[in-house]
């Protein structure tokens, strides 16, 4: 069975077609119709991910057709996926005696393993309003990799007064700015080292639709 064949199945069985899925995963009807007619063959990996999220199946399920079910020689589908790790939501992070922690973990996000490739990841929660022109909206998901370095410009999570902010962040004079992308914050100068906390670096904005 190839697999965009096993896709219909599933669907089938799930009472989908392509037009309903498309509507239940946000991925397009032309999409999934494309999908299933390469047999998966270059699907993206979030769209993957979020049609198996729909259907209640996992990426490896998906990936691997009844083996009483003769299997397409072609093994290009999930070369990329090496396999799928859960990630932790934070929703408060602390910073007792100079040793990060997490706390308040409101759940696990599913991502594919290379998404996190150099590094320790999480999610944080964002909150409010500041980093709108960044395109970042409150309650978005955003994928943090933990380094306590940072390049001048770029975003990132650091710990101020005990909370985590997200910021862009340079070191000038000294000094290290805090630059909210809403032009409603005025920018923040840190003159203390010790009020600042590096956490890491924002590598996605992880998005549902």
């Amino acid at each position: 069975m190839e697999r965009g064949e096993y896709l219909t199945k599933i669907m089938e069985d799930k009472g989908f077609n392509a037009m309903s899925l498309s509507k239940s995963s946000g991925v397009p009807y032309t999409t999934i119709r494309s999908m299933i007619e390469r047999n998966l063959t270059n699907a993206s990996v979030d769209n993957v991910i979020k049609i198996c999220k729909v259907l209640g199946v996992s990426v490896e399920t998906l990936n691997k057709p009844p083996k009483n079910e003769k299997v397409s020689e072609s093994r290009q589908v999930f070369e990329f996926i090496d396999k799928i790790i859960n990630l932790p939501i934070v929703g408060t992070i602390s910073c007792g005696n100079g040793v990060l922690a997490y706390e308040d973990i409101e759940g696990y996000e599913n991502v594919p393993e290379s998404w996190t490739r150099g590094g320790e990841h999480f999610f944080l929660r964002a909150k409010g309003d500041s980093m709108i022109n960044a395109r970042i909206d409150d309650g978005d998901l955003l994928l943090i990799r933990k380094q306590d370095t940072f390049e001048n410009g770029e975003i990132m999570a650091v710990m101020v007064d005990d909370e985590a902010v997200l910021k862009r962040i340079y070191r000038t004079d000294g000094q290290i700015l805090l630059q909210s992308e809403n032009t409603k914050y005025p920018p923040r100068f840190i003159t203390d080292p010790s009020k600042i906390r590096i956490i890491g670096k924002l590598k996605m904005n992880f998005i549902h639709y």
